[in-house]
């Protein structure tokens, strides 16, 4: 197993240090020849419009559309759930893999980013018991679920760990925490 971490923007480095820890081969991935050599993918948070931008420019926006279909297990932290869902702001998204609307920033700016504590209990099974420090930085807000959608955790009322199959979304960042057991979920999907 070798996991992607989709490197054209955005914070796919802080996810290295929770792979090393759980013994997991990973490479970073910038071209359709990078992908293939994946099994499974983490498209990290940062700007979406640009890593949007630069998938189209390096053409792996077709690539990835498809190996997504064909069952790559893919994990969108952030901005990359924001290029997973099916529609952002009520327009068509980018790679459309989780029917969801998402609406971007809709927690205000960088100063409005907090920590909430967020209940995850399919992590139990993992051994992770209590609340998740959730690192909400300039979060997308999930206004609306679709078909088979299955929804981990909420902060407040809003969906903020969601997954369809093995396409899996967080609007928060658990690479910014010390712990692994988002890493070990996404390991074991």
């Amino acid at each position: 197993m070798v996991v992607g971490l989709l490197g054209l923007q955005g914070a796919f480095l802080d996810h290295i240090r929770h792979l090393d820890a759980l013994g997991i081969a990973h490479r970073i991935v910038r071209d359709p020849d990078g992908l293939q050599q994946v099994s499974r993918l983490i498209i990290p948070g940062g700007e979406s419009t640009v890593m949007d931008k630069f998938l189209l420019e390096f053409g792996m926006m077709e690539p990835l559309r498809e190996r997504i279909a064909g069952g790559m297990p893919t994990w969108g932290i952030c901005a990359g759930a924001v290029l997973l869902a099916e529609t952002v702001d009520g327009r068509p998204g980018s790679l459309r893999a989780l029917p969801m609307s998402v609406i971007r920033n809709a927690y205000g700016r960088q100063l409005a980013s907090r920590v909430r504590p967020i209940e995850v209990p399919i992590l139990e099974a993992l051994g992770r018991h209590g609340p998740f420090s959730g690192v909400f930085i300039r979060a997308p807000r999930i206004s609306a679920l679709g078909a088979g959608v299955v929804v981990h955790a909420r902060s407040k009322a809003d969906p903020v760990f969601v997954q369809r199959r093995r396409v899996m979304a967080t609007t928060f960042h658990p690479e910014l925490t010390s712990e692994t057991v988002f890493h070990r979920y996404f390991i074991g999907l």
